[in-house]
């Protein structure tokens, strides 16, 4: 079974595979914490939970067997951050088992308060740092789902992206973005990475309201997981166990149970080196559970061969 997406005057779209895009925190850096009180917060996580297009349909029961597992009657919809300890780690066990891969890019803004990036800000966009997020998150989901369709078919395939609409965002600024990006080519002042645009239509891009849509229940999930883990001023405290949980679907490079996560699956910015001076160390635990200060494109790129998973 393969996905089709309706078009303006055209034959439905294809696609082989969903990616469900949601985060945890806030854009904002004209005031970040804890350099300023009150601030926005220190970490955005932007996360992405990938599947085969044929476990689209599959997703409503997914969200309604985590609710079971809950044991929650008043229960209707699943927010992280409001959930207990007990049921953060239900939740997140939960993805584990799910025939997903996910992926999360973190970035401490503190190092970002009040910077300006001038090309960026070419862009027609008002939130051009999400956008940002969005782009380092799209340049690793895309790279796995070019070389798992080139596997899997033979060639390259398309994704379909659905967004969580939060965060006062445009997506037609968003969708902006990317076609500037892509028009910019290799002139983009990027050190690593590229977005694989083969794999991307922005026929295939859909928002939604979080609210109702068990699809982006997941990567509410795995972001907010992550941003539990290195927070210490909006969630009272640091806490990993629930990040660590999701190992089993985080992806790693290459595709295969020994590949590593750091600078793939899980992206931090900036580099560990420099956080170590301005967080404390308990923020940082997670990182190098997996796998840090190594990371994917310092240690030989992307040209590897994907193995077989599941």
């Amino acid at each position: 079974m393969i996905g089709f997406a309706e078009t303006m005057g055209n034959d439905p779209l294809e696609y082989k595979y969903v990616a469900y895009i949601d985060e945890a925190g806030d854009p904002g850096v004209k005031k970040v914490k804890p350099i300023d009180k009150p601030g926005s917060s220190e970490w955005l996580m932007v996360s992405a939970v990938v599947m085969a297009a044929h476990r689209e349909a599959e997703v409503d029961g997914w969200g309604a067997d985590l609710l079971t597992a809950m044991d929650s009657r008043q229960m209707r919809e699943v927010h992280f951050a409001k959930l207990s300890p007990y049921r953060k780690l239900l939740a997140c066990k939960h993805v584990a088992r799910l025939p997903v891969r996910c992926f999360v890019v973190a970035s401490n803004k503190q190092n970002m308060k009040g910077w300006r990036n001038p090309f960026a800000e070419k862009i027609p966009s008002d939130n051009w740092f999400y956008c940002w997020m969005t782009r380092l998150l799209l340049e690793r989901v895309t790279h796995w789902v070019e070389q798992r369709s080139l596997r899997e078919y033979g060639s390259v395939q398309k994704v379909k992206l659905v967004f969580s609409e939060r965060g006062g965002l445009s997506y037609e600024q968003l969708n902006a973005y990317y076609q500037w990006l892509r028009y910019k080519g290799e002139n983009q002042k990027l050190a690593l990475g590229n977005i694989v645009y083969e794999t991307i239509d922005m026929r295939l891009l859909e928002v939604h309201n979080h609210s109702g849509h068990e699809g982006l229940k997941l990567p509410d999930i795995v972001a907010s997981a992550f941003f539990k883990a290195a927070d210490i001023h909006d969630t009272r405290g640091c806490d990993p166990q629930f990040a660590l949980a999701l190992r089993n679907r985080m992806a790693r490079w290459p595709d295969t149970t020994s590949g590593q996560f750091a600078g793939y699956g899980v992206k931090l910015m900036p580099s560990l080196g420099r956080l170590v001076t301005r967080t404390d160390p308990q923020q940082l635990t997670v990182f190098r559970d997996y796998g840090y200060p190594r990371q994917w494109w310092r240690d030989g790129g992307p040209q590897a061969v994907f193995s077989a998973a599941e």
